[in-house]
């Protein structure tokens, strides 16, 4: 679907520059974004995402691996490389990742891919959301209804950059490299303070009344 221009939203600054500076430099540390409904939180975050250039990426990978950065590479990808095998390279937009509010731990952090143990017998992973958000924006909308366990979850990838699974004997690391965005709303309670310290910015927006 077609995404609202960045240039095209007006006011909220505060929000805008955080934004910009957080995808210049992911390692500020997320933004938290906390505003009233119907502000342009999601819009904003959306149109952001939608001006980056194209990144470089390992095709057929989960993990959106990086062909040249070794830190930004998946288990078989690392194997490839070190083997100095021919990787094949395709170019994709920066990914942008909505968490929903009702995902399961599975579900983010990824898990044994049951349709390839029982037809092929081997213990294969399945990737989860922060997979798929490596090396781009997860969103995490309403961030102060989030379960408490999940809220670590990620802030503890943000700020490690992996995430590791460990289910049923196969333990996997994977790279989890992400602008972290959270957003709420202050009518739905205050955020807890240990939520607020692992954002690297802070930034309050008002409905335009003008």
């Amino acid at each position: 679907r077609p995404v609202f221009p960045f240039t095209a939203i007006i006011g909220q600054e505060e929000m805008k520059l955080a934004l910009i500076l957080n995808v210049i430099d992911p390692r500020i540390g997320g933004v938290m974004i906390m505003g009233d409904r119907g502000t342009g939180k999601s819009t904003t975050i959306r149109a952001v995402a939608d001006l980056l250039p194209e990144i470089e990426v390992v095709a057929n990978d989960g993990f959106n691996s990086s062909p040249t950065d070794f830190e930004l590479m998946g288990e078989e990808v690392k194997m490839a490389f070190l083997r100095n095998e021919e990787l094949e390279i395709t170019k994709k937009k920066v990914p942008m990742i909505d968490l929903p509010l009702g995902a399961t731990e599975d579900r983010v952090c990824g898990t044994i891919d049951i349709e390839k143990a029982l037809t092929e017998g081997v213990k294969a992973f399945e990737p989860g959301l922060l997979a798929k958000a490596n090396r781009g924006i997860l969103y995490v909308d309403e961030v102060n209804l989030l379960d408490d366990h999940l809220v670590d979850i990620l802030l503890d990838s943000a700020a490690s950059g992996w995430n590791t699974v460990e289910r049923e004997g196969i333990s996997i690391k994977h790279p989890a490299r992400f602008v972290l965005v959270g957003s709420g709303n202050p009518e739905e309670g205050e955020l807890r303070p240990q939520l607020l310290d692992r954002f690297g910015m802070h930034a309050e927006i008002r409905t335009v009344r003008d």
